[in-house]
């Protein structure tokens, strides 16, 4: 299994386990990086039933996310973060990689 330095906030984990044990069948949330987006690069965010043979999974009390090695690439270091302000709910990633981001919080430049 694929070591990484990616972590959850508690805030992430609360919503995921929240999300996920809403919907039967369904696992985890899995994370990815698409091309596209206004800088480059997007977040695609989606419930999964079971990890592939080339996902890293990341657990933290009873939430559990899923990365392909593919997408790990780009956001090796990051932190997974739920936000709940004034300006929406969303899931945020807190990536040292990404040189530039959009405000929608979704898209990245390496």
């Amino acid at each position: 299994m694929t070591q990484t330095n990616i972590t959850l906030s508690d805030a992430a984990a609360k919503r995921i386990s929240k999300i996920v044990s809403a919907d039967p069948g369904k696992t985890a949330l899995r994370v990815s990086v698409e091309g596209g987006g206004c800088s480059g690069f997007s977040y695609k965010f989606d419930l999964a039933e079971d990890a592939q043979s080339d996902d890293i999974v990341i657990e933290k009390n009873d939430a559990k996310v899923l990365i392909d090695s593919l997408s790990l690439v780009y956001m090796e270091g990051s932190e997974i973060d739920f936000v709940d302000n004034l300006m929406g709910q969303s899931f945020q990633i807190k990536n040292p990689n990404a040189v530039a981001s959009c405000g929608c919080g979704t898209s990245f430049s390496i």
